[in-house]
Parts: C-alpha cells; sequence; structure tokens
C-alpha cells in the first residue's frame, strides 16, 4: 500500500455529522473546510475549479492564480485532471497575482516561470490567454503598466490564493491597505529570506521589490478562495477565520467578501476554536485523551492546576457535556491528573524488574533494539538527544539512521575551512580544487556532485561525533541511509520512490527493532522531515503486508523538532532530563558545527538550533510544572503511533 500522505491518527473531537454548517461555522467570519492534509485539501480546491470551468460556457472562464509553494500540490492535481482528460482549459484565462521587480519573465527565478513550470506547461491553456505581471517594464512606465494591469485582473470568476506565514496574499504585506490596487511593493527583510529559498539563500540576489495585485482588485473577484497548509501558519489562519481585519495580517481584510472560503489541513487549523474548544460549539467524542486536552485547555484558561479545578470553572467554560459523561468534576481531575502523570518516565526503554502497568514502556523484553530515523544528520541529538542518552546509558541496544545526506545544508565556506584543515595536517592540498569547483556553481543549478559528496563527509563525521559522545560505536550503530530522494544537489528534491522504502526496509529487516522513532514533524507539506516519515511509515506497512511476524511487537514512537511541540493532550511519555543531561545534550549538538553560526537555510528563527531545542523542552517541563506535576529541568515527549 503506498502512503502518498501521513496524518496524525484520530484523537476525538467535534462531532460534526448531523451538525448545521451555521453551528459549526459560528466563531468562523471566513467559513473553513479543514481536511487532513494538503493532499485531500487541494483535490477539494481542484473540484472547485473544475466544475466552475466546466459550468462556464460561451466566455472565457477567468481564473486567478499565485505561485510559491502551497499550491502546488494543487497544480499537480489540476495537471494530472488535465493528463486524465477530465478538464481542458482551452476556455481558462488566467491572471497571476504578483511578480518580483525588476526581473527577466523567462528567468528561471521568476514567478512567470514557476507557474509555467508548476501548471501552465502542463495543460492546454492557450498563449493568449496568460496575463502574468511584467517584470521587465522600465521604471518611467511601471505606474501606468500597473494601471493597466489592474484593470485587467478585476472581475476574476476565481481567485485562488495562498496565504503566508504572517497572513501575506501575494505580495500585500503588513501594512497593506484594502484600497490598494495593483503596485510596486519593497519586499521587508522578512519575505526576503522567506523568498530567498528561491534564489539559493542568498540575499544579495533576492530581489527588494515585487508587483503584485491589491486587496481591492482581490475583492473584486466574483469568488475567493484561500489555502494553508502547516503549523506555521497556524496564528495567521485564526485571524483570518476568526479575528478582526487587520492590516498587519492582509488576508484578513478579505473577510467582507461575500463569496469567501477558506481550504486548511489540520495543522493549519490547529488554533481554530472548533479544534482547540469544540465544546464550544457542540457535542464531542470524549477519548481518553480528547478528556485529556480539555482539562489541560481548561487549566491553562482558568490558570490552575488540575487538582484545584472547581465544578465552577467547568461550567463557566461551557464543559457541562464532560461533566454530564464522566463526572464529578473531583473525578476527572483525579483521573486526568494520573493520566498525565503517567507519561513521565525516565525509563524510555521500559524500566527493568519493573511493574509496567502503568508505564508508557513495557519493562521486556530488556535491552531492547531501539532504531532512532533522522530526517537530517542532526535531528536526532536536536529534537531527542536526551532520551538518546538515557536509552543508551540504561543498556539498550541503540542504532540511529541518517535518512538524508544533509549535504545541502553545508556552506561553502566550510568546506574550505575543512579543506585547509587537511592541508595544514599534511594530508593534502585539495584547497585550490575544491575552491574552483564551488567556483563553477551556476545559480539556480544543482551543486557538482563532487563537491556535495564533500559535504555529505562533512555532516557524516559530525554525526558520528555526536553517536560517539553518547558511548555507541559510531561504525555498527550509526547508518547512513543516503535516500536517493534528497540527492537532487538542489533545494528542490526528488519525488520519493520505492527505492528510498526499499533501503529503510532493510535495515528494519536487519535490525527487528522493539521501539522506533521517527519525526512528526508535519509543518511544510513538502519538507524532508515529513518525506522521510511517510517513507519510514510506508516501509513498516510493507513489512506487515509482506507477513514479518516480529513486526507486530515492533512500536513506533513520534518526536518533534526544535520549532513546535506536541500538546499535551496528545502525549504519550515524557521523559524528564536532569539539568547535565541537558548541558551533554547541548554538547551532541554542538558537534554539528557546519551547523553554527553560518547555517544556509537559517529560516524565520534567528536562534541556533540547541537554543530553540532548549527552550522547548523548558517550555514543556514548565507546562507540567503548572499542572500539578514534579517540576523538571526540561522534557522531551513522544507520541505513540502504534
Amino acid at each position: 500500500m503506498k502512503r502518498d500522505h501521513f496524518t496524525l491518527p484520530y484523537d476525538g473531537g467535534l462531532i460534526e455529522k448531523g451538525l448545521p454548517q451555521g453551528v459549526l461555522h459560528s466563531y468562523e467570519k471566513v467559513w473553513t473546510h479543514i481536511h487532513d492534509d494538503a493532499i485531500p485539501a487541494s483535490k477539494a480546491v481542484a473540484d472547485v475549479i473544475v466544475d466552475a470551468i466546466k459550468h462556464t460556457e460561451g466566455r472565457l472562464f477567468r481564473l486567478g492564480l499565485s505561485t510559491g509553494r502551497t499550491p502546488i500540490p494543487l497544480y499537480d492535481e489540476l495537471a494530472r485532471r488535465y493528463k486524465a482528460g477530465e478538464v481542458s482549459f482551452k476556455n481558462v484565462e488566467v491572471v497571476s497575482i504578483d511578480e518580483y521587480y525588476p526581473s527577466d519573465p523567462k528567468g528561471s527565478k521568476s514567478r512567470n516561470h514557476q507557474l509555467h513550470e508548476a501548471l501552465l506547461d502542463k495543460v492546454d491553456i492557450l498563449e493568449e490567454n496568460i496575463h502574468i505581471p511584467d517584470g521587465s517594464v522600465p521604471k518611467d512606465k511601471i505606474s501606468e503598466y500597473n494601471a493597466a494591469f489592474d484593470n485587467m485582473a478585476r472581475g476574476l470568476d476565481l481567485l485562488v490564493v495562498g496565504i503566508g506565514e504572517l497572513g501575506q496574499v501575494g505580495f500585500n504585506e503588513a501594512g497593506s491597505q484594502a484600497k490598494d490596487r495593483t503596485r510596486v511593493v519593497r519586499l521587508s527583510h522578512t519575505s526576503r529570506r522567506r523568498q530567498s529559498k528561491n534564489f539559493k539563500y542568498a540575499m544579495d540576489d533576492t530581489p527588494d521589490m515585487a508587483i503584485t495585485i491589491g486587496i481591492s482588485t482581490m475583492l473584486s473577484a466574483k469568488k475567493i478562495i484561500l489555502m494553508a497548509w502547516g503549523e506555521e501558519k497556524a496564528a495567521a489562519v485564526k485571524t483570518i477565520a476568526e479575528g478582526s481585519p487587520v492590516s498587519s495580517c492582509p488576508a484578513s481584510l478579505l473577510q467582507q467578501h461575500e463569496h469567501i472560503s477558506f481550504y486548511v489541513d489540520q495543522n493549519a487549523a490547529a488554533q481554530l476554536t472548533r479544534v482547540v474548544a469544540p465544546w464550544l460549539i457542540g457535542p464531542c467524542d470524549w477519548t481518553r485523551k480528547f478528556m485529556r486536552g480539555a482539562v489541560v485547555w481548561l487549566c491553562q484558561t482558568v490558570h490552575k492546576p488540575i487538582l484545584k479545578l472547581t465544578e465552577k470553572d467547568y461550567l463557566d467554560n461551557s464543559l457541562d457535556e464532560l461533566l454530564e459523561k464522566f463526572g464529578p468534576y473531583d473525578k476527572i481531575n483525579i483521573d486526568v491528573f494520573n493520566d498525565l502523570q503517567h507519561t513521565i518516565t525516565g525509563w524510555p526503554g521500559g524500566k527493568p524488574n519493573a511493574d509496567d502497568s502503568t508505564r508508557p514502556v513495557a519493562a521486556k523484553p530488556y535491552p531492547k533494539t531501539v532504531l532512532i530515523f533522522s530526517p537530517h544528520p542532526d535531528d536526532d541529538v536536536i529534537s531527542m538527544g536526551g532520551t538518546f542518552i538515557r536509552l543508551a546509558s540504561q543498556g539498550h541496544n541503540v542504532h540511529v539512521a541518517y535518512e538524508t545526506s544533509g549535504n545541502v545544508a553545508v556552506h561553502d565556506d566550510v568546506v574550505l575551512q575543512h579543506m585547509d584543515c587537511a592541508f595544514q595536517l599534511g594530508f593534502a592540498d585539495k584547497f585550490a580544487e575544491v575552491k574552483a569547483l564551488i567556483d563553477s556553481k551556476v545559480p539556480g543549478e544543482p551543486e557538482p556532485r563532487a563537491l556535495l559528496n564533500i559535504k555529505g563527509a562533512i555532516r557524516r563525521s559530525e554525526a558520528r561525533g555526536a553517536v560517539r559522545s553518547f558511548g555507541l560505536n559510531d561504525n555498527t550503530n550509526a547508518h547512513f541511509l543516503n535516500l536517493p530522494f534528497y540527492e537532487s544537489g538542489g533545494i528542490k528534491k526528488n519525488p520519493r520512490t520505492q527505492a528510498d522504502v526499499d533501503i529503510i526496509k532493510q535495515l528494519i529487516t536487519n535490525l527487528k527493532p522493539h521501539m522506533i522513532f521517527m519525526a512528526g514533524d508535519l509543518a511544510d507539506p513538502h519538507g524532508t522531515h515529513r518525506v522521510c516519515t511517510e517513507a519510514a511509515l510506508e516501509a513498516v506497512e510493507q513489512l506487515r503486508e509482506e507477513g514479518c511476524a516480529w513486526i507486530a511487537d515492533t512500536h513506533i514512537w513520534l518526536y518533534r523538532g526544535a520549532w513546535m511541540e506536541w500538546e499535551l493532550g496528545r502525549v504519550d511519555m515524557a521523559v524528564p532530563l536532569s539539568p547535565d543531561e541537558v548541558i551533554k545534550k547541548r554538547h551532541a549538538i554542538f558537534r554539528h558545527l557546519s551547523q553554527k553560526d553560518i547555517v544556509p537555510f537559517p529560516g524565520e528563527d534567528p536562534r541556533e538550533f540547541w537554543q530553540r531545542a532548549e527552550e522547548r523542552t523548558q517550555n514543556t517541563a514548565h507546562l507540567y510544572d503548572e499542572l500539578g506535576m514534579a517540576e523538571y529541568q526540561a522534557m522531551e515527549v513522544f507520541l505513540k503511533l502504534c
């Protein structure tokens, strides 16, 4: 069975069946459609587009589109439907909403090129029906050009656009107004950093201006569809769907449109009322974890630990259904307190010769064979380094599999420093040779394979050093899988194939692990973490289908990275870390020197990985403490998938 996309297991929630739509969307100013992930959501949007095209006769169907990462699964689906003969674009006029300025329309980094590559070149649309802002218009004529483009772009039949992390639409950034029309805008530093991924993360090469249609132009469309995928957009989604229109979140200014809808995945919907507190909307399916999540929410709302909650607290916050089904309130308090308390363990591999009836991991067998999957060569220590330390020190047979080489995340200067070090040690003088290799790089093209090999070697040596710091044999217990999908030589990766899955299957078959740890980060629907996790889960599923009896005793645990953490309602295991273990974990992260200080892909958070990881784990410990649990220095938490 091919696993196209991974979603988290169902843990209870709002019972939507039979609920009137007005009630379901009662907190939303923009009705929001929540799907498991970007793929089914994109299929739903494609349904709307295809149906609208088919029902437009006698004239062109005018469709507004955006570029970027959000619409990629939508464009893939539309191209698939065209290829299958389900839709034709001959009667479609496409208006793209933005372009870098100045820019070469035929340049590989232009929005023009991106939209053609993603969709237009794959369907039968007529060239004369494509309208994309021209980034080559001279500055003395750009105002006149923008006015003409704005007039042409008004009155679209349908505008489909993704939103940014701060609620941007197109290049309408914070400060945009509802009256804005098509214009040239100066891109903020934050936006340029975000766009720099298209320019090999070279800020000097990233445009600082762009042409974009305005909010007023968008509002002139007959119908608007917004899209958002990933946890990093959850705050913006809440503002757009439920908040007040504010210029700091430009997409929220579209609330006034009479025919606007929002398509999001579960992660982007994470802060919506019907997800966070669905009991405020209607009846719920009260599973054990869902009940725990509700009580944790109540504690954080009234600022009390679990055992100090009163019946009035429950009633004042619309949790009367919970009281009716599982009350009285003091029984719920004790049940949830014990449930959460039992997630805490200092023995992540199970405590030998102990009663394990309330422990998250069974005592036997001991020792266990443990396999940690690390998408990049440092995710293991960043995300679960403390638990890694515990498992190794408590005598388990711990293996770590680095799924990708991580080669593109090594700065060229780091490579030259390593070459100089080798020369200074008297091994070889390859500095000039490697420098010439670096100088031969062509912007927008994959890096030379010889250079990628060096970068991959640097990251392997760092990972081996971190493993040794935990007392493991880096020759027998560290596995470098170099999954083929990653080896494109650039930011855009190859599609995942059975070849990736087979490599993982072979390792799992060789080790027959009792516990497998995987990355559970789903913020980016096209990211390396997601692809690696889906490949590993597919490998496990195929082994089950092939009748491997031992796989039934293999349990899968999901960790998260340095940016997000599991909600306490979902946690199955919490591993407390002592101050010394926090320092040891930090030192293991320090072994990854190529990822310190001059990381090529820094993202929006300027802090180093060890700082993000420590804040995350210390915050988790603080949350447990606030709920009435013991106070720890830090905690790493995990979700049990099976």
